[in-house]
C-alpha cells in the first residue's frame, strides 16, 4: 500500500547468527531504503529529484482511497500498494535463508511473498522463494486458529489454509498461508531467527509490484502483521527515524524492535494509540493544527468521530486531510508567508511558492494531537517540486485522513501496543543510521 524517503539496505549476514533470547535483551534494529534512495534496487539515475517527490506525490493521492475503500464498500480488502513513496527492508525466509527484498508497511497485516511454483506472478527480477528447498517450511491446516483469524480464507483440495487479499486496484495476491522461519540483519551485523513465523506463500500475485520486490512485510495492526507475530518478544514496541527526503547524508533510516525501540528522554510526547475498522491501520486523534499564534480546530471527515480521526502511515509520503481542513490550514500557512505564490506544473499541490535559494524558513506547522504537540519544521512540511518552486506538502482528500512520512521526517517515531501509545521525538534522523 505505498509510498513514503531516503534510506539503506541492511546488509543481510550470515556470518553471526545469535540466539533469539540474547538477541532481545536489548532490542534490535533493521535498516529501512527509501523506495527512491541511491541504494534503492528501483533507482533510476535518470530521474530527477523533482520527478522522485512528484512520482511519491502521486502515489499519496492515489493511496488514501484504498484505505479508506473498505469503509466504504464493506469489502474485506487489503490497502497496501507498493509503488512510489514507500519503504524496502530485506529479510529471509526458510532453511537455508532465503534473501529477499519487502516493502515495509504500516498500513499491511501479514507477511506476504510469491512462492513457487507460480501460477500467475508479477515479473520479480530476483529469484522466486521455492518452499520446497525449506526444511522448516510447512502449511497451516484449515481448521487452525489462525486461519479463522484471517479476514479472507479457503481451504484447498489438501485442507491446507488459503489466504487471499485483494487491492483496491484490483490487483492481488494468493496463495498458502504457512509457517516458516523468517530472518532479519540487525545493524549490529548479526542476523535473527524466528521459527515458526506466519507467512503468505503467493503463487497467484497480479499488481503494480515490481523489480526486486517480493511482495509485502506487514508491519499493522492485523492478528499476522510481523508486529503482532512478534508480540512479547518485542514488548509490543517498534519504533522508526526517517532521514529527510531531499538531504544528501550517509545516515539512513532504522526500524527498531523491542527494548531498542523505547522513545524516551527529553521533548518526547505521547498520543493514544486507537483500535477502529480496518483493523490493521493505526488511528490517532488529532485535535488542530497550529500555525504561528493561530489554533485551526481540526473538523475532520462527515461521520462526525473525533476519537481516532487520522491515520499514522509509514507507506505515504504527504499528509492528506479532509477539503474544509486543508482549506483553513492553507490559509493559515499563506498568511504567513511572503514570498510570491505559482502555479504547480503537475496540477498536485495548490500552495507553491516561488524561492532563490534553500534558505526561506517557512512557518513551524504544529500537529495537535491529543495530548502530544509535534512541531514540523519547513523540511518535513514543503518539498520541492520543481527548480525554484516548493510546496505545501499536504493535500486534500474526500473520504480520510493520513498523517504521512514527510511530516514524520527527523521524528522519532514510537508504537507501543501495550499501553496504546505512539510517541514523537524530535531528533536528527541522520546521527541514528
Amino acid at each position: 500500500m505505498y509510498t513514503r524517503s531516503f534510506l539503506n539496505l541492511f546488509l543481510f549476514s550470515l556470518c553471526f547468527i545469535v540466539s533469539l533470547s540474547h538477541a532481545l535483551n536489548n532490542g534490535f534494529s533493521v535498516e529501512l531504503i527509501h523506495h527512491d534512495s541511491v541504494k534503492s534496487p528501483f533507482y533510476q539515475p535518470t530521474q530527477t529529484k523533482y520527478q522522485r517527490v512528484v512520482n511519491a506525490a502521486r502515489q499519496s493521492i492515489s493511496r488514501v482511497n484504498h484505505f479508506y475503500k473498505d469503509s466504504v464498500t464493506n469489502i474485506p480488502e487489503s490497502t497496501v500498494i507498493p509503488d512510489r513513496g514507500g519503504y524496502l527492508m530485506t529479510y529471509s525466509v526458510g532453511t537455508p535463508p532465503f534473501k529477499l527484498y519487502g516493502v515495509a508497511d504500516t498500513g499491511s497485516d501479514i507477511v506476504w511473498l510469491q512462492c513457487q511454483p507460480c501460477k500467475e506472478c508479477f515479473n520479480q527480477t530476483t529469484p522466486i522463494f521455492d518452499p520446497s528447498n525449506s526444511s522448516s517450511y510447512k502449511n497451516i491446516p484449515c481448521e487452525s486458529q489462525t486461519c479463522n483469524s484471517l479476514r479472507d480464507s479457503s481451504c484447498s483440495n489438501q485442507d491446507s489454509c488459503q489466504y487471499s487479499i485483494k487491492y483496491g486496484d484490483q490487483s492481488h495476491s494468493r496463495g498458502d498461508l504457512s509457517v516458516e522461519t523468517l530472518t532479519l540483519a540487525s545493524t549490529n551485523g548479526r542476523s535473527i531467527s524466528f521459527p515458526k513465523t506466519v507467512i503468505g506463500c503467493g503463487n497467484d500475485n497480479v499488481g503494480t509490484f515490481r523489480g526486486k520486490t517480493s511482495g509485502i512485510v506487514g508491519l499493522g495492526g492485523g492478528s499476522v502483521s510481523l508486529i503482532k507475530q512478534l508480540g512479547s518478544t518485542i514488548g509490543g514496541k517498534f519504533s522508526y527515524c526517517l532521514v529527510p527526503l531531499l538531504v544528501e547524508s550517509k545516515g539512513s533510516s532504522t526500524l527498531h524492535f523491542g527494548d531498542a525501540a523505547v522513545v524516551s528522554g527529553q521533548g518526547v510526547v505521547s498520543t493514544p494509540l486507537l483500535k477502529k475498522y480496518p483493523q490493521p491501520f493505526y488511528y490517532l486523534t488529532l485535535e488542530a493544527f497550529t500555525v504561528g499564534n493561530k489554533r485551526i480546530e481540526f473538523v475532520g471527515d462527515s461521520t462526525g468521530d473525533d476519537e481516532g480521526n487520522i491515520i499514522i502511515d509509514s507507506g505515504t509520503t504527504l499528509t492528506l486531510l479532509p477539503s474544509e481542513d486543508y482549506t483553513n490550514l492553507e490559509s493559515a500557512v499563506a498568511e504567513l508567508v511572503d514570498l510570491e505564490r505559482v502555479e504547480d506544473p503537475n496540477n498536485i499541490f495548490s500552495l507553491c511558492y516561488s524561492v532563490t535559494s534553500d534558505a526561506y524558513d517557512f512557518p513551524i506547522i504544529t500537529a495537535n494531537f491529543k495530548g502530544a504537540d509535534v512541531k514540523l519544521h519547513s523540511i518535513s512540511t514543503f518539498i520541492p517540486i520543481a527548480r525554484g518552486t516548493v510546496c505545501l506538502g499536504f493535500v486534500p482528500s474526500q473520504i480520510g485522513s493520513i498523517f504521512g512520512n514527510l511530516a514524520q521526517q527527523n521524528l522519532l517515531v514510537g508504537y507501543d501496543l501495550i499501553k496504546k501509545v505512539v510517541s514523537f521525538k524530535p531528533i536528527d534522523c541522520t546521527r541514528l543510521g
